[in-house]
């Protein structure tokens, strides 16, 4: 039995619910892979804004360099964030936690015309701790404006099955991972609980239940695939699932030449 995998893609996306970029490594601290996720749009009672709703974020991309935040989106739209000052309460799920809030009024206006709705772009400092779901993950551990879990991992294998049920394609920005393995088998990502990509190790805690988010294309369009069709055949006690949540158990660099590693299997 095959241990060892190649790694197929690695991503990053610096704004919960908008796309991000290929990366040839993934820098991880202690939030996660490093930038991700640590932005996000609230509207006015501070509560966190998605593609849920706003299917238009689909079509808004977003970047940053550690100094300056750019948002990218239709008709030529460029925003550059780079200042961030003062506190406010914000909500994501069920988390109450501390932002930082931004100090371009501007940005943030163009953003809300797009939306149709009133937003704000906010940030996650280094001083907000909020933790993973400790259902599925007992020990202190920190997470960023991520749905519940640090990191995603998906298995090509698995897209590959997936779309061989369905009529037309979908591809995997649909599912948003920060992973993307080489498998040989489609779902084996479903038997691991510990990995390791180059120098860091993962525990696979929890299996990702996708949400209507998997049904927009990249205009920003609204469907009933793939989700109709995962339905079928991936659905448990977690929901309609596809890819996995882990967390890492160390910090360090890892880049798409590494493999990884089945240490334990379920």
């Amino acid at each position: 039995m095959q241990d060892k995998f190649r790694l197929a893609e690695l991503h990053v996306y610096p704004v919960k619910s908008m796309m991000g970029a290929a990366t040839e490594c993934l820098q991880l601290d202690d939030f996660g892979p490093q930038w991700d996720r640590r932005f996000m749009l609230v509207d006015r009672q501070g509560r966190f804004v998605t593609q849920r709703k706003y299917p238009m974020m689909r079509q808004l991309n977003a970047n940053y360099d550690g100094k300056q935040l750019q948002i990218t989106g239709p008709g030529q739209l460029t925003l550059v964030y780079s200042d961030f000052n003062g506190t406010k309460d914000v909500t994501v799920w069920d988390d109450a936690v501390s932002a930082e809030i931004n100090e371009h009024p501007d940005n943030d206006r163009q953003l809300s015309h797009l939306l149709q709705e009133e937003v704000q772009l906010v940030h996650m400092p280094a001083k907000t701790f909020r933790q993973v779901d400790r259902d599925f993950f007992s020990e202190p551990k920190r997470v960023s404006f991520a749905d519940g879990f640090p990191f995603l991992l998906t298995n090509t294998a698995s897209l590959s099955d997936l779309n061989a049920r369905l009529t037309e394609s979908v591809g995997m920005p649909r599912f948003r991972p920060n992973i993307v393995v080489s498998g040989n088998r489609a779902f084996q990502e479903d038997e691991w609980r510990r990995i390791r990509i180059g120098p860091v190790e993962f525990v696979l805690v929890k299996p990702c239940s996708r949400c209507v988010m998997t049904t927009i294309d990249e205009t920003g369009k609204k469907g009933r695939e793939p989700l109709r069709t995962l339905s079928t055949y991936r659905k448990n006690d977690f929901g309609i699932c596809f890819g996995q949540n882990m967390v890492a158990l160390n910090e360090g660099v890892i880049g798409i030449d590494d493999t990884l590693e089945v240490l334990e299997r379920h």
